[in-house]
């Protein structure tokens, strides 16, 4: 039998944007409490939550100063029990974000290592000390080239010890040593901890980083990469497997019914599929970037145009490269991309419903586990940034910084890029109701709601049947009710094609038909049997027109099922 996580939908929050339920203007768990009948009501069969635990939010809570609680500004641990058994109640899952490739300098176990060389934890982390023949703490003095992804070098100088450490994110990030058993075990013990409380499984950030490779080789550079010079030196590094078989035995071995996800920046298909594979028992499934780097050139600052054909090429490539074993996450958007209704559809007033609601069909049909990020089922869009100070993501401050002061651009050339492309777009508050501050907060909401929440809205949805969360709810419904869209192969059509997104799913004798027409003109898909598949079953549409010898109006999405005969 297949795991029943390939059936399932996956609803992502992120909590400091989601409900405030004690108007300090960041969301938390008893808001998320809150609305937990609107997630059950969407039918989704797992929430996933963004970091909870306590951190000084240098990174919003992806620099982890304790793994084993919950922050103030969320709540507690009776709070975290509360919404689990909800979850629960309603027959949901719950998984957690787990980051482990660093924790906040503000951890204990970093403290401890900074505070001395001899300390018991100082190779908890990674230490090194200048280059040769350089003064400790010049410029250029760092051990490698590395630079890390939120700018600047990925290694920083510390006085006190006279030796630098790693971060390949943040500065507050550091990188854990998982060369050191003590560290891994250490790790193995808090996931246990979580499962024992009750939590289904985690979605595990940036996993595929946690080895590198010991020689910390100079790095080629590049700018076509998220991590410009130096991914050779961990991506996907030499003991990562190994990590991950030691991990699922002492710490998933044995355990029903949970989710394990890996988030893995440059991750190959090849490598995906080891990944993912049962009998190596590594994790579930794969979060791959491929399709959500077709806008990014060798020049960063560039926007690059988007191309229909470029996406069904990524898209296409890993449905073929995992068709035979293997499994894919399905997404468009999460807390680190910008809203997908603003960059691959149309968020006009005109056509923003019926794109969001074709982007829904195309995903959701593909072969793996779609993910709903918050406000998605709504059609939330990007957030109208007139200037940098709109701006709180540390990644969009730190890249600004390095742009004007280092590269000489243009303050309006790179708030081009940023209004387009940041993190923040996706961290507006949900969009609740059309009351002040979207119905998130009864205070200064941490980022300001989008000023569209008047009208985008989830109550205003609800009541409204042809609404954009509607039509997801029947996209969840299909995957539960119909085994093709689970189970089927997958045979990417008008692979050439710039307007129209088509392929099939086959499963036995059911054969379903999925079109999605990616433009603001009429277009008709011309593929081999259209006569024949014109007078299939229509299963779902997004328009009230239905289209004729499948011909598409502006946006729209179709799905035909027929039955064959063997």
């Amino acid at each position: 039998m297949d795991p029943w996580w390939k059936s399932a939908v996956v609803y992502q929050i992120y909590p400091r944007s989601f409900a405030d339920s004690n108007g300090d203007g960041i969301g938390d768990l008893r808001g998320i409490i809150k609305h937990l009948d609107y997630l059950a009501g969407l039918g989704v069969d797992v929430i996933w939550l963004s970091p909870i635990y306590p951190s000084p939010q240098d990174d919003n809570g992806y620099d982890i100063s304790d793994y084993q609680n919950i922050d103030p500004l969320f709540g507690d641990l009776d709070d975290f029990d509360e919404l689990l058994a909800g979850i629960h109640r309603r027959g949901m899952k719950l998984i957690m974000d787990l980051v482990v490739n660093h924790s906040s300098d503000e951890h204990s176990w970093f403290l401890g290592s900074r505070s001395d060389r001899a300390h018991p934890k100082r190779d908890w982390y990674w230490w090194r000390p200048a280059r040769e023949g350089m003064a400790p703490g010049t410029p250029g003095a760092e051990p490698t080239n590395w630079t890390a992804a939120f700018g600047g070098s990925a290694w920083e100088f510390d006085e006190e010890t006279g030796e630098y450490y790693l971060h390949l994110f943040s500065r507050k990030q550091p990188d854990l040593n998982w060369e050191n058993a003590e560290v891994r075990h250490a790790i193995y013990a808090m996931m246990r901890w979580w499962l024992d409380r009750g939590v289904d499984g985690f979605r595990m950030d940036v996993i595929n980083l946690i080895s590198k490779d010991t020689t910390l080789p100079e790095g080629r550079v590049s700018s076509t990469t998220v991590f410009p010079d130096n991914s050779a030196g961990y991506v996907n590094g030499p003991r990562v497997h190994e990590f991950l078989q030691e991990m699922h035995e002492r710490v998933f071995a044995g355990r029903d019914a949970l989710l394990t996800v890996g988030e893995m920046p440059g991750v190959t298909i090849e490598e995906a599929i080891r990944f993912t594979d049962p009998r190596r028992r590594e994790v579930d499934m794969v979060f791959q970037f491929d399709h959500v780097w077709t806008d990014r050139g060798d020049d960063p600052w560039q926007l690059l145009p988007f191309r229909l054909t470029n996406l069904k090429a990524i898209l296409g490539r890993w449905q073929a490269g995992l068709a035979e074993g293997g499994w894919n996450s399905l997404y468009w958007n999460n807390h680190d991309q910008p809203r997908a209704v603003s960059r691959y559809g149309d968020d006009s007033p005109d056509y923003r419903v019926a794109s969001a609601k074709m982007l829904g069909t195309v995903l959701h049909l593909h072969r793996g586990t779609p993910y709903v990020y918050q406000g998605e089922e709504l059609g939330m869009t990007n957030y109208p940034f007139t200037t940098i100070a709109d701006f709180r993501d540390i990644e969009s401050l730190g890249q600004y910084a390095e742009a004007i002061e280092k590269e000489g651009r243009t303050p309006e050339e790179v708030l081009t890029v940023l209004r387009a492309r940041s993190r923040d777009n996706a961290r507006t508050p949900m969009q609740w109701n059309s009351s002040a501050q979207a119905g998130f907060t009864t205070g200064e909401p941490w980022l300001p709601a989008n000023p569209n929440h008047v009208r985008i809205n989830a109550a205003a949805q609800q009541d409204d049947p042809d609404s954009v969360y509607h039509y997801y709810r029947r996209l969840i419904e299909l995957r539960h009710t119909e085994p093709a869209v689970v189970h089927g192969d997958f045979t990417m059509l008008l692979p050439h094609d710039e307007r129209i997104y088509a392929f099939s799913r086959r499963l036995g004798t059911t054969e379903l038909l999925i079109i999605g027409n990616f433009t603001d003109r009429t277009v008709r898909a011309d593929i081999g049997d259209a006569a024949a598949w014109s007078s299939a079953e229509l299963l779902l549409t997004n328009l009230p027109t239905l289209p004729a010898d499948l011909t598409m109006a502006p946006w729209q999405a179709a799905i035909y099922r027929r039955t064959l005969t063997r």
